[in-house]
């Protein structure tokens, strides 16, 4: 029987969390973890990158958890929605401009990256400089991002992959639209 070696409970080390696949929950769970964190008194920076002005329910209830929670929305919505590549480029650059230094300062021991995996997608924002980013950032912080279609090179990095699947969804199977409380 082979040993695994002893682990240490108080070692510390910030994990690359991605969350991501075609079924729902991947920023909900994501909202969750920064609940769990500012429960814990750990300081969390959420960073919105497409939803934009929606009033979702996950960022009306973090934001009553502030001093241990902020949040920034950024995005101006689905690239779908916006049918204005340029403009998301743009957007995605000015919310990376935010982000990133929030990262790398150390400042907070988690950083939520909602519906990153979509700007690496399509390309609004490059994807060596987003990962070098993650290579660099301090050992202590987590680092979560949710959205379908991670790239392969971000969950080779990852510690930490769950995704999401879908097995039945009331839009796709009986036209149901979404739903208060379920999907914003």
């Amino acid at each position: 029987m082979k040993m695994q070696p002893a682990s240490d409970p108080k070692k510390r080390k910030g994990l690359i969390i991605v969350h991501t696949g075609d079924g729902k929950g991947k920023s909900t769970a994501a909202y969750g973890l920064a609940i769990r964190a500012a429960g814990n008194k750990m300081k969390v920076f959420i960073l919105q990158f497409m939803k934009g002005k929606w009033k979702t329910g996950e960022r009306k209830s973090v934001e009553s958890l502030s001093p241990w929670i902020e949040v920034e929305a950024i995005g101006d919505g689905f690239t779908w929605d916006t049918k204005n590549p340029e403009q998301d480029r743009r957007t995605a650059a000015k919310a990376w401009g935010i982000v990133e230094p929030r990262i790398l300062s150390g400042d907070y021991q988690m950083v939520i990256l909602d519906e990153i995996n979509y700007v690496l997608d399509y390309g609004f924002l490059d994807k060596k400089v987003f990962l070098e980013t993650l290579k660099n950032k301090p050992a202590s912080v987590h680092v979560v991002c949710t959205g379908r279609n991670a790239s392969k090179e971000l969950i080779e990095m990852a510690d930490l992959v769950t995704e999401m699947k879908c097995v039945k969804h009331p839009f796709g199977e009986q036209g149901i639209p979404a739903q208060k409380g379920i999907e914003f």
